[in-house]
């Protein structure tokens, strides 16, 4: 495992990805916090770029939990049946809408117990909606920040736990805000899986991976 960054680097690193986009934005579309949970619970193992082509529609007519009811299961698969595990995540937005309803009064709550206490909201998703819709300093771990922490030492870690936990001990407090996004879209564009694009990297010079492309 690469070692971790020290904070001089790290902010040198952060300071980049704020001058190239100050405020980043999650890719996920929505009107209110609970299509925005609505379409994170949908994005497990699935594109951002699918969800959203899914819930345009959707979230025209059903952007409350109560609507997402009147609309009852099957008339929410045929919208989102183009997304995996399609049949499932619809019984779990049923759930939890009917869980929004019955106990917080059609809101959403803002605290990460109440958020992962629903069907198929996990810690990632909690953290998302929080991060971006109540502006907390929340991390959401997902495949592209666990690369790119480990290949650069920006949050190194053996699980996403640890991934998290490195991203709020280690990089500086003024960045912590939109961290998780400059990371995701990171990986997402530039530092990828197969064949990262470290030619057009912003942060090359500052990152001690090793095995650097042209």
């Amino acid at each position: 495992m690469v070692r971790q960054l020290d904070y001089h680097t790290l902010r040198a690193i952060f300071t980049r990805f704020q001058a190239a986009d100050p405020e980043p934005k999650g890719e996920l579309e929505h009107v209110n916090a609970y299509t925005l949970v609505v379409a994170v619970a949908l994005s497990a193992q699935a594109t951002d770029i699918g969800v959203n082509k899914a819930t345009r529609e959707l979230f025209k007519i059903a952007d409350t939990p109560q609507k997402m009811l009147d609309l009852g299961e099957e008339g929410l698969i045929q919208h989102i049946k183009t997304i995996g595990l399609f049949r499932n995540k619809a019984k779990n937005v049923i759930k939890l809408s009917s869980i929004l309803v019955d106990d917080y009064g059609g809101e959403v709550p803002n605290s990460r117990a109440a958020l992962e206490s629903l069907p198929g909201v996990g810690r990632k998703t909690a953290n998302v909606v929080l991060n971006m819709w109540w502006g907390m300093p929340t991390q959401a771990v997902d495949t592209h920040i666990f690369r790119v922490g480990n290949r650069t030492g920006i949050c190194p870690g053996k699980d996403v736990t640890a991934v998290e936990r490195a991203i709020e001990d280690n990089i500086p407090a003024d960045f912590q805000h939109h961290a998780h996004h400059w990371l995701i879209l990171h990986g997402r564009y530039t530092c990828v899986a197969r064949k990262p694009k470290c030619n057009a990297c912003l942060i090359r010079d500052l990152c001690p991976f090793e095995e650097k492309t042209p």
